[in-house]
């Protein structure tokens, strides 16, 4: 395995996305990409949309979770599945930790502050 191939975690740099939202990109490969998310409890992601798919995992803490038209409170270790273009938004419950992995590879994120 060759270097670039292993990420540490406390290597990656914090951005800071406002509201209470830091993301850290972890890795980005052809197809795919994947962001480790530090959110503050009560924090948000309003309602967005992307083309691509996402798959989440809540390491920590939870969220009121928006997609589509169902809404749903998640927690630790539960999932979810965002198809391309469907409307969703993220509030987080307690000090909230999740893994994001895109497809095709998120390069944009319009509520930014950087």
């Amino acid at each position: 395995m060759e270097d670039k191939d292993v990420i540490y975690h406390d290597n990656l740099e914090k951005i800071d996305m406002g509201g209470g939202v830091i993301r850290q990109d972890f890795a980005c490969g052809k197809n795919m990409n994947v962001l480790h998310w530090n959110i503050s409890d009560g924090g948000v992601v309003g309602d967005h949309t992307h083309p691509q798919e996402q798959f989440g995992y809540v390491i920590k803490g939870g969220f009121d979770l928006h997609i589509g038209d169902r809404h749903v409170i998640l927690g630790e270790g539960d999932a979810y599945l965002v198809p391309a273009n469907v409307v969703h938004g993220f509030v987080a419950i307690g000090e909230t930790e999740a893994i994001d992995v895109f497809s095709p590879v998120k390069t944009e994120f319009p509520w930014t502050n950087k």
